[in-house]
């Protein structure tokens, strides 16, 4: 038990130190957002690669175009909307965004709320309203609406990855194609490119121990968590985030983000919880 608490706490800091990394890196370095994305995606999958190789499996066998395609739009939106995104207001939009798709992919599929999960998350998705309307606190739009964008393709690569036999091996395979991806990516936007030492930094930290070995980290704690136990847990992220760009970044905690943490946080453990209670009755 103590290590399943370990590797646990210890992934999921991983997962809200990408946000850190990625501010870190577009906010106070001269690395452009494309270049991040690459030098995150191809770092990761170097990463992954050899832990698969040490097993004696061939990582690029594992994955495929479209669950690659949906990680490439994640991991795009997650930097570009970093230009301007505090690392708090980045993690609770992509967080929330992922929950509300992964949910209501339930909900088309035919499962049903119980009232209280319906109240939750009306409120999941009211506090994501509230944080973006006009207002001197509300974030950047477009940066917003990128971030968006990351959470909902990030659900669908979740979904898409809730079958696979070897998750470590699906996910190299996926991290490979999208690096070929996010290379197209460089190409197309090459005369706005730009690095410097930390960003690149900052990106092969961000890929191969935030991403890749995060990844492996949370896959080896998922067997010993419960479904519903693993996605409550996970609202612990934004926290993190927000807490890490408060003492690491300076950045402020406003009225509006912590109500709105609140709603979008308070909202999904609601429907997490009464599901659980449900499924145990």
């Amino acid at each position: 038990m103590a290590r399943t608490v370990a590797l646990t706490l210890l992934a999921l800091v991983a997962f809200a130190g990408n946000s850190l990394l990625c501010r870190m890196a577009l906010a106070q370095t001269g690395i452009d957002p494309a270049s991040f994305t690459a030098v995150r995606l191809l770092s990761g999958a170097l990463t992954l690669w050899a832990l698969v190789a040490a097993r004696g499996v061939r990582a690029a066998a594992g994955g495929n175009w479209l669950s690659a395609l949906a990680l490439f739009a994640y991991a795009a939106g997650f930097s570009f909307s970093y230009v301007s995104l505090t690392a708090a207001a980045g993690a609770l939009i992509l967080f929330g965004a992922v929950q509300v798709t992964m949910i209501g992919r339930g909900l088309w599929a035919g499962e049903r709320l119980r009232p209280l999960q319906s109240a939750g998350l009306l409120l999941a998705c009211g506090g994501l309203v509230g944080l973006l309307l006009p207002g001197l606190s509300a974030p950047p739009l477009a940066g917003a609406l990128l971030m968006l964008g990351a959470g909902i393709a990030w659900g669908v690569y979740s979904l898409r990855g809730k079958a696979a036999v070897d998750p470590l091996q699906v996910t190299a395979g996926n991290f490979g194609r999208a690096a070929l991806l996010s290379l197209v990516l460089c190409l197309l936007l090459w005369g706005r490119a730009s690095w410097s030492g930390p960003g690149l930094g900052y990106a092969v930290l961000s890929g191969a121990l935030a991403s890749g070995l995060g990844y492996v980290i949370w896959y080896a704690t998922l067997p010993h968590l419960k479904s519903t136990t693993a996605a409550t847990l996970q609202l612990a992220v934004p926290v993190l985030a927000a807490l890490g760009g408060v003492v690491w970044l300076g950045e402020p905690l406003t009225v509006r983000l912590l109500l709105a943490s609140l709603a979008i946080l308070g909202g999904i453990a609601l429907v997490l919880w009464v599901g659980q209670r449900s499924g145990a009755s």
